[in-house]
């Protein structure tokens, strides 16, 4: 594994945790790893210790009866006084979120000043080198960031053992990493952006700050490679909202290691999420990775605020298994925001017209031009043709909202004076008034 690279075995245990049921786990299986029963087997053994083992930390004390039978499987394990538990100056408080790797907890910092954070943590079990590794280095990349659009890291250190926990029955192993990092309280952008029926310029907004922040890792020297809407948290600061990327677990250096452990790289390993993958991500290989690839990204994601969708749905690019999946990802072409909205279902656009606050066929003329240019353009797969920058990205949304011409769109002088006439138009109007003044004044001089 090379800089945090996340294995095949990884992402598919990931979205089988998101399924919600065993079913439905076990029928995505079914089709995900047909060809390769090993890993289907090493992903058995994954989830049956993740839906049996209820957590990183044990019950304290009798707690609450669980159901029995099958729903016994789907119950929540960990009881909900989690603030009996402690780790150094932290009190947990309730489990917030959880990867296949790690947890994240709400806690409350005792001293040296009282504040709720996260504080994310490996799971029991999850301790090999590679993912020490791993989670040591989203600890390093976070501790180099400091931008008002990223989540800051405020602590950090390793689990030492039973003293940390205030009963005696209740033991958490030594020698795990934690880290602690600014609570966000906020939803995905996605989500945000659909239950307030933000308009597209309000979303278009949001999203130059989330540009701003992968500019700031960059500048870094750091490379997210897991941009989505789960990764983007919005929150609110006096009713403003207020973008904020978090989960830098499979980010990658360009200029240092961001760890001193030794990783080694493997055959056929997957970085990032498949829905939001660059195509040379989808190499499985991160020997030739740059900023670029969190461009692709990003571009993703715009597609998805504008059209309600991304380019390809997840679950379709992985029916015909991973190879198809990658070659999809590769070398098939992506319809324009413009276009996949108009082949919508009926009730689906007029559901995601109606979440934008415009109508359909509105909205198809919103996205149809610079829109549709910005992002293709984002979603090349020749890197060398997509914006150099998130900066540039980002320069060139601020031109389309000021009406000025886009660098994603061929510079035709007709779309130039189009443009012109938009930012211009009192201006052109009274020029053209003046001008009909002018022609109606000859006419009857002549007469």
């Amino acid at each position: 594994m090379h800089e945090g690279a996340q294995s095949l075995e990884e992402i598919l245990f990931e979205l089988a945790v998101q399924k919600p049921t065993a079913a439905e786990r076990a029928e995505f299986l079914d089709v995900a790893c047909r060809d390769n029963p090993k890993l289907r087997a090493a992903l058995d053994e994954l989830l049956e210790s993740h839906f049996g083992a209820g957590g990183f930390l044990p019950k304290l004390g009798p707690g609450p009866a669980l159901p029995e039978g099958p729903a016994a499987i789907e119950a929540p394990l960990a009881p909900p006084e989690a603030p009996t538990r402690t780790l150094d100056r932290y009190k947990l408080l309730e489990k917030i979120g959880e990867g296949g790797f790690g947890e994240v907890w709400m806690a409350e910092q005792r001293e040296p000043v009282r504040r709720r954070v996260a504080l994310k943590i490996l799971k029991l079990g999850m301790d090999s080198r590679q993912i020490v590794a791993r989670f040591e280095a989203e600890r390093q990349a976070l501790a180099m960031m400091d931008h008002p659009n990223i989540a800051r890291i405020f602590d950090a250190g390793t689990t030492a053992g039973r003293s940390e926990i205030q009963t005696p029955e209740s033991e958490i192993s030594p020698g795990r990493p934690y880290f602690v990092m600014e609570l966000v309280r906020g939803l995905k952008i996605t989500e945000y952006c659909d239950e307030n029926q933000l308009t597209t310029h309000q979303r278009l907004h949001l999203f130059i700050q989330v540009c701003q922040a992968v500019q700031h890792a960059h500048q870094k020297g750091i490379i997210h490679r897991d941009i989505k809407p789960s990764n983007i948290l919005v929150t609110e600061n006096d009713g403003v909202p207020v973008p904020k990327v978090i989960d830098f677990g499979i980010a990658k250096a360009t200029q240092a290691e961001l760890t001193d452990k030794t990783l080694f790289t493997q055959f056929r390993h997957f970085i990032g999420t498949p829905a939001y993958i660059s195509p040379e991500q989808a190499k499985m290989s991160s020997l030739d990775i740059d900023t670029r690839a969190d461009i692709y990204s990003l571009g993703v994601l715009l597609y998805e605020l504008l059209v309600g969708q991304t380019p390809f749905d997840a679950s379709e690019m992985l029916r015909d298994g991973i190879d198809a999946m990658r070659q999809i990802i590769r070398e098939k072409e992506p319809q324009r925001p413009s276009t996949r909205l108009n082949t919508l279902p009926h009730d689906s656009r007029t559901t995601t017209a109606k979440r934008r606050k415009t109508e359909p066929s509105h909205l198809v003329h919103q996205l149809d031009g610079d829109l549709d240019w910005i992002v293709m353009k984002c979603l090349e797969k020749d890197r060398q043709r997509r914006y150099e920058t998130a900066n540039g990205l980002a320069a060139d949304i601020r031109r389309h909202l000021a009406n000025e011409p886009v660098v994603a769109r061929p510079p035709s002088r007709a779309y130039r004076i189009q443009k012109a006439w938009q930012r211009n138009k009192r201006a052109f109007s009274a020029a053209a008034a003046l001008a009909t003044a002018l022609v109606l004044e000859i006419g009857r001089a002549h007469v």
